[in-house]
């Protein structure tokens, strides 16, 4: 009699078992593939932020070379310049986990937008959904 009810608590379980079973290999699948879709989402941004600054630092450096020939050190603009190219040195590139990165890469848009207003240029620096690109 206690074999035959262990086989029927076998049967009456198996459910459980399975669903238990079903459940681990899903979220160990689960948790591998969102290792991996996290990684490519972190390098899409980190691309995306890094093009960016990028811009943002070429920008900056050509105008230094231009305004450095026609203007005093105390200019205005050298200040707002000078204060751009500092902030984009101090960024923290290789620190994903610094908790004011978003904060930082706004002020940095910040003095951007400001710079162009005094050089009264306007900036065509887009991110498209493709990634950047050139055109002709």
């Amino acid at each position: 009699m206690a074999e035959s009810q262990d086989m029927f608590d076998a049967i009456v379980m198996a459910d459980e078992r399975f669903h238990g079973e079903g459940y681990q290999e899903g979220y160990e699948e689960g948790s591998s593939l969102g290792v991996i879709e996290g990684r490519q989402h972190g390098a899409l941004h980190g691309a995306r932020v890094g093009s960016e600054i990028g811009c943002y630092q070429g920008f900056a450096v050509a105008w230094k070379c231009l305004l450095h020939s026609c203007a005093s050190e105390k200019d205005r603009k050298m200040k707002v310049l000078e204060s751009l190219l500092g902030m984009i040195q101090k960024f923290p590139y290789d620190d994903p986990t610094y908790d004011k990165l978003h904060e930082d890469l706004d002020r940095i848009r910040g003095k951007f937008k400001q710079l162009c207003s005094l050089l009264n240029v306007q900036p065509d620096f887009k991110i498209s959904a493709e990634g950047p690109g050139l055109s002709f």
